[in-house]
């Protein structure tokens, strides 16, 4: 009897439907980013993200602040410095979760307090320096640190290529930071996955 509960378990393990999930196709001037959305670990930021994407918010923005080795970041300026205010209050910081600042992570940038992500977000270019963007170990619970949401399943060819780009000369937040020649986001598309 058990034997035969054993074998009969994996096949109702495979009858389940497949958890559906979101993801985030960024088309950029430089080629496609995709990122699988974790709203499990991350419901608030994932939902945040989400809303300012279908609202439209990143299409026409520039990636204005590349930090080779460390990161890059998008979500409020357009090319030339231009700055496109966030529609929607800061979230509350959401870095409990475990999910961690590591290569190919997507998270919310966030100002010093920890309830003020709105619309902008990064990539993590590397494990090594990234960490340091995670909560500190003995702090409360989502008071340090930045909300990781998703991270990159396709499209870390364009990630690196992006911060390989010649910087400086911009206008915007960080001058010596921002591409040389604007690298644009196109559209930012969510879609369901199985």
């Amino acid at each position: 009897m058990r034997i035969a509960a054993l074998l009969v378990l994996p096949l109702l393990l495979l009858a389940q439907p497949a958890v559906a999930g979101q993801e985030a196709r960024i088309e950029t001037t430089l080629g496609t980013i995709v990122i699988a959305l974790d709203a499990a670990k991350a419901p608030v930021t994932v939902a945040n993200f989400v809303r300012y994407a279908k609202e439209g918010h990143y299409n026409g923005t520039a990636f204005y602040r590349v930090v080779p080795g460390f990161v890059i970041q998008a979500g409020s300026y357009e090319a030339g410095g231009i700055y496109r205010p966030a529609q929607h209050e800061p979230i509350a910081l959401e870095t409990a979760g475990g999910l961690s600042n590591t290569r190919g992570a997507a998270a919310m940038a966030r100002g010093d307090e920890p309830k003020s992500a709105t619309a902008e977000f990064f990539i993590d270019l590397a494990d090594v320096n990234a960490t340091a963007l995670d909560a500190k170990p003995n702090a409360a619970p989502n008071t340090t640190g930045y909300a990781v949401f998703g991270h990159v399943t396709a499209g870390m060819d364009v990630v690196d290529k992006i911060a390989a780009v010649s910087l400086g000369g911009g206008k915007g937040p960080f001058p010596d930071a921002e591409p040389a020649t604007p690298v644009t986001i196109i559209k930012v598309t969510i879609s369901d996955t199985p």
